[in-house]
């Protein structure tokens, strides 16, 4: 009887876990999820080309560049992020690890961020702050660091607004030119009309 009983409490048991639902994917982060999202339904535009793209994936497609973080502050993070703060933007790329992979353009890559990989999203955990083994006194160094990359950041993003309206300034002084250009044919060919007419008028007298 009392094997009997055992065998029972045993077979309960199995199908108990037999009975257990699969285990759930965790569902992605909101800012990660926006951000592949971002990337993924910027490609698909009909107006995407080579020349006027502002953000896409790399060509191996396991990173991704802002190409003019001027635009993609002013047209893509209002869009999406509800901000237009792109270093509050890189902050948050850096707190789930992802790293900077060039020097001279804004290019991030996370080894479970890749195109065509959106299942991986959900790996994709935030950065614990670990407990610091540094006095107090020299935690303010961490937050001057933080300061000056926001500077950096800043700075280039200017550079960059500086060199667009440079550049909008000397189209506008070229079609003035132009204009100029045309006036003065328009005028003298007005003053030869007029001047015709009037030699006409003294031939008739």
């Amino acid at each position: 009887m009392a094997t009997a009983a055992v065998g029972t409490a045993e077979d309960r048991t199995i199908s108990r876990k037999v009975g257990q639902p699969p285990t759930r994917t965790k569902c992605p982060a909101p800012f990660l999820l926006k951000t592949y999202e971002l990337l993924e339904l910027e490609e698909e535009e009909e107006n995407y080309s080579e020349k006027n793209k502002v953000v896409s994936w790399n060509e191996e497609g396991t990173g991704f560049v802002v190409w003019s973080p001027a635009e993609f502050s002013e047209l893509m993070l209002p869009k999406y992020f509800k901000h237009n703060n792109f270093s509050s933007f890189i902050r948050q790329l850096n707190t789930y690890g992802f790293k900077k992979v060039a020097s001279k353009r804004w290019e991030f890559s996370h080894e479970k961020f890749k195109r065509g990989s959106k299942h991986l999203l959900g790996k994709i955990t935030r950065k614990k702050s670990d407990p610091s083994a540094f006095p107090a006194y020299l935690k303010p160094c961490d937050q001057i660091l933080a300061a000056k990359e926001g500077n950096n950041i800043s700075l280039q993003l200017l550079m960059e607004e500086n060199h667009n309206l440079r550049k909008e300034r000397l189209e506008l002084e070229m079609q003035i030119a132009h204009f100029k250009t045309l006036e003065t044919k328009l005028m003298e060919c007005l003053s030869q009309y007029v001047g015709n007419q009037h030699n006409k008028v003294r031939r008739l007298f």
